[in-house]
């Protein structure tokens, strides 16, 4: 699986890089029809709460599977977003076997 990371109008990190791939490669392996990883991460203009915002969209067979969340921190952002996934896959899954 590819797995492309951009920071929008923020400055990269490599140990988000790292801390992402490591459990998006958990997904393709359990998952080995996964074929791209499209993630985004953003910060909200806003000063109270929850401004980390992470974007990911998986590229499959049938129609792309995408999930968002805000969090207070990106490594949240980023749990929660995948987890969200992993949820949405295990439906897919489901629709895959009962064809």
């Amino acid at each position: 699986m590819t797995i492309k990371i951009q920071y929008v109008k923020m400055p990269a990190s490599a140990a988000m890089n790292e801390y992402v791939e490591k459990k998006l490669q958990k997904l393709a392996e359990k998952y080995e029809w996964l074929i791209r990883a499209d993630v985004s991460f953003k910060l909200e203009n806003n000063v109270y709460g929850k401004g980390n915002i992470c974007e990911m969209e998986l590229s499959l067979p049938g129609p792309k599977i995408f999930a968002t969340s805000k969090e207070a921190t990106f490594e949240a952002a980023a749990k929660e977003t995948i987890s969200d996934l992993e949820k949405q896959l295990k439906k897919r899954k489901a629709k895959f076997t009962t064809h």
